[in-house]
């Protein structure tokens, strides 16, 4: 895989300025407004995944060669398992929902998705290799036995991390904790999770739309019912229960730490996240759909801390992070 830093050195090939410019740009030629639910609306959504899509290799990655201080930071991060499994179980899920779907462009959208997903994977395994990083055996991988429900729990789970992961990698390149060239490596991946869930928050919105009364009011109980399921997995993750070692998916509530020297607020966290999400979207065609929930939370807490600090006679500094 080519590295593709944010902004390419003038010395890359132009193929890679030109598949990293790509990957964050897209505007449909359509002009007009986009009817949600509409048949123009999947398609601007499937067209934008297709015509983002950055074809790196993770066969060929050169993975930088690193410091023994940076080798020691990167092993001692407590994710490399379970974002490994993550990634086997994504493409599972996503692979057997693109199957159940009768409409061929989200069919074969999603299905894409899924083998990008395992793209991912090959990305992780590569890394962990390439760094003498030790996983634990992986899990045996089984289709969902029911793939609407999996591919929910897939996608809203992805909304959220994604958007800590956002936060993160960008404090993870202002501290210069890690070396530049592996951030600039992961770099195409990071924008990869974007084109993710921006496909999942419009197949979502077109889902919903299409759908009768009844059956909507049945789906909306569905969606309620997966951040119930995803609050008390992060809680039981937060709590170390549920068999095993589940304290390593904590990483996003305390990922702060394992990017950076500097201590870091809740809020101020926040803030770094919510500009990372934004600008991360600013390319794609506007009229597209973006992920609300978790933004918006975001977004209260940042105001409430704000008001607290006001109440108190201050305010939490908004300066960058460095």
């Amino acid at each position: 895989m080519t590295k593709l830093a944010e902004h390419p050195p003038a010395q890359a090939p132009r193929h890679v300025v030109e598949a990293d410019h790509a990957a964050r740009h897209w505007t449909s030629p359509i002009a007009g407004s986009l009817p949600i639910g509409s048949d123009v609306h999947r398609d601007m959504a499937c067209r934008m995944f297709h015509e983002t899509f950055n074809p790196y290799r993770p066969s060929v990655i050169d993975w930088p060669k690193l410091s023994p201080e940076a080798m020691d930071r990167l092993t001692a991060l407590p994710i490399w398992d379970i974002a490994v499994q993550t990634e086997g179980k994504a493409r599972l899920r996503m692979k057997a929902y693109a199957r159940s779907l009768a409409d061929p462009v989200w069919r074969d959208a999603i299905g894409h998705n899924g083998w990008e997903e395992n793209r991912h994977k090959e990305v992780l395994s590569s890394l962990v290799a390439a760094y003498g990083i030790r996983l634990a055996p992986e899990p045996e991988y089984r289709e969902p036995r029911d793939a609407e429900w999996a591919y929910l729990v897939t996608g809203f789970s992805e909304c959220v991390d994604s958007f800590f992961a956002f936060g993160l990698f960008e404090m993870a390149k202002r501290s210069g904790f890690f070396p530049a060239d592996l951030v600039d490596t992961f770099e195409p991946v990071i924008q990869e999770e974007a084109r993710h869930i921006l496909l999942f928050a419009n197949w979502l919105a077109w889902h919903r739309r299409r759908r009768s009364l009844w059956r909507r009011a049945w789906f909306e109980l569905r969606v309620a019912a997966v951040w119930v399921f995803l609050g008390w997995e992060r809680i039981g993750i937060a709590r170390g229960i549920g068999g095993g070692d589940t304290t390593d998916n904590n990483f996003t509530l305390t990922g702060g730490k394992a990017v950076s020297d500097a201590e870091i607020s809740i809020p101020s966290l926040m803030r770094v996240c919510l500009s990372e999400n934004d600008r991360r979207f600013a390319g794609y065609d506007r009229r597209l759909l973006r992920p609300t929930t978790t933004p918006a939370i975001a977004r209260l807490i940042v105001r409430l801390a704000n008001w607290w600090k006001i109440g108190r006679g201050t305010r939490e500094d908004s300066r960058p992070i460095a």
